[in-house]
């Protein structure tokens, strides 16, 4: 996952470890779903995939993040 930089700051400061949550479920996230981690929500801006030696790469961009309380209306 791309956070931006105050996310990722704030990330390493709070010390939360980003889950693969998609690794139990059948699909990945696709752009516009909302992901909560630590009490804040991101939405998926983009998803990239690429193909290496290894096989398919999933990269996600993550939109900046919402605290818990707030709301977005549109």
């Amino acid at each position: 996952m791309s956070f931006s930089p105050d996310d990722q700051a704030w990330l390493r400061r709070s010390q939360i470890a980003v889950p693969k949550f998609w690794a139990s479920h059948g699909t990945a996230p696709l752009a516009g779903d909302a992901l909560r981690i630590g009490g804040r929500q991101f939405l998926i801006q983009a998803r990239v995939w690429e193909a290496d030696a290894e096989g398919p790469l999933l990269h996600l961009f993550i939109g900046s993040s919402h605290a818990q309380s707030d709301t977005v209306f549109g």
